[in-house]
């Protein structure tokens, strides 16, 4: 089981009310170590509701808790934000692996994706690489 105390001190650095939800949400993300959905979280979480799950997702993405991954999916999934991350800037500049088996997505920490300098005139909101392939566990399987 998660320390409480570490996520209650989590939440406080982040500058985020702590409530029953937000400290199951939150060490459910520390728990699983991988990207989720909001699906996953319903799954989890079956007793409470869809909006209160949605709104604890956009509170922590907006205060540098967690990411959002585009994978290709077709659904928005996230993960857990490096600890330097805040609400003004994401520093989680790292690719993603999909998995086209078992449909996992997990953050690739260790690998940063290079500073693209494409002129003047353009300005670069977001960075994205999503790696697509077999995860280890799907490759042990087969």
């Amino acid at each position: 089981m998660i320390n409480t105390v570490k996520i209650e001190a989590l939440l406080k650095q982040k500058s985020i009310k702590s409530t029953a939800m937000r400290n199951l949400v939150l060490q459910y993300f520390l728990k699983i170590n991988k990207a989720i959905d909001l699906k996953d979280l319903e799954i989890e979480f079956h007793y409470s509701d869809r909006t209160t799950l949605f709104r604890t997702i956009k509170t922590f993405e907006e205060k540098g808790v967690i990411h959002a991954i585009k994978d290709g999916s077709n659904t928005t999934k996230y993960a857990l934000c490096n600890e330097k991350c805040t609400a003004e800037n994401h520093i989680d500049i790292h690719p993603h692996f999909y998995c086209e088996k078992c449909k996992s997505t997990t953050c690739l920490r260790l690998i940063s994706i290079p500073t693209i300098n494409i002129g003047s005139d353009f300005t670069i909101n977001a960075t994205e690489l999503i790696v697509k392939g077999v995860c280890d566990k799907c490759n042990q399987v087969a």
